[in-house]
């Protein structure tokens, strides 16, 4: 078997050769094997309320009060919400908010604190 190069990319060593080109099954990443190949990450950008970019470990306030399905009261403007956790998609906050547990947040409805 071949010692093929792991994908620039995302590191995966399950790489294979498709004409010219090595692919990752992984990320969907090809290149050309004889290239150095410069990889850019952009990262995840998420802005609060304010156009204020939010990390990871982050505290914010709820800008606004909040309803929650199934939940008999809404979340407060004014809540504080420590450590939060930004991941992809429609919600990107995920966090614990005492009384209500884990929840997950859109990022428009909070300000950094």
């Amino acid at each position: 078997m071949e010692n093929l190069s792991p994908c620039p990319k995302c590191k995966s060593e399950y790489t294979y050769e498709m004409d010219n080109l090595m692919v990752c099954p992984d990320c969907g990443f090809e290149w050309e094997p004889n290239e150095v190949v410069e990889v850019v990450e952009t990262g995840l950008v998420v802005k609060d309320a304010n156009g204020t970019i939010l990390a990871n470990g982050d505290s914010v306030v709820i800008a606004k009060d909040l309803p929650v399905k199934g939940a008999p009261k809404s979340i407060k403007a004014g809540t504080k919400v420590k450590n939060i956790r930004l991941v992809e998609g429609d919600h990107n906050i995920d966090c614990k908010i005492d009384g209500f547990g884990s929840i997950a947040l859109k990022s428009e409805f909070v300000r950094k604190a």
